[in-house]
C-alpha cells in the first residue's frame, strides 16, 4: 500500500527522530555557540527531514532524487557536527553514540529509499 503522506515514509520518520534528538541536546552547548555551531547544526538537521518531506510530493523521479540528495548532503554535514561537538567537549561519549546511531540509521533508510526510487521499484511504506 502506497503512503499517503510523507509522515508515513520511514526515511522521514528516522530523520525527524534525529531532529528531535538534536533539539534535546541543544542545552549541552555553551552560550558562545548560540549564534555559531548551534544554528548551523540545527539548520542541517531540520533540512534532512524537510527535504525528504518536500521531495515526497515531487512527481518526477529526478525531482524526488534531487531533494533526497540535498537531504543526504545535510546528513553528511550533521555527521561532521556530531564529530566536532564531541571533539570540543560539548557532547560526551553517550550523547555522541546516540546521535551517531540515529544519523547512521537515517542514512541507511534514506539510501534504501533513494535506491528503490532510482531502480523504479515499488516503494513500500516500510522504507
Amino acid at each position: 500500500m502506497a503512503s499517503k503522506s510523507f509522515r508515513e515514509v520511514r526515511a522521514w520518520q528516522k530523520a525527524h527522530e534525529f531532529v528531535l534528538t538534536f533539539y534535546a541536546t541543544k542545552k549541552m552547548f555553551p552560550d558562545d555557540e548560540k549564534y555559531a555551531l548551534v544554528p548551523q547544526f540545527q539548520r542541517a538537521a531540520v533540512s534532512i527531514a524537510a527535504n525528504i518531506a518536500e521531495g515526497y510530493r515531487k512527481v518526477s523521479k529526478a525531482d524526488k532524487l534531487r531533494f533526497f540528495n540535498i537531504a543526504q548532503g545535510s546528513l553528511e554535514e550533521c555527521r561532521y557536527y556530531i564529530i566536532l561537538s564531541h571533539d570540543v567537549g560539548y557532547y560526551n561519549d553517550e550523547t555522541t553514540n546516540e546521535m551517531w546511531d540515529k544519523i547512521e540509521t537515517t542514512s541507511a533508510v534514506l539510501n534504501a529509499y533513494c535506491q528503490a526510487i532510482n531502480n523504479n521499484k515499488r516503494i513500500e511504506d516500510e522504507l
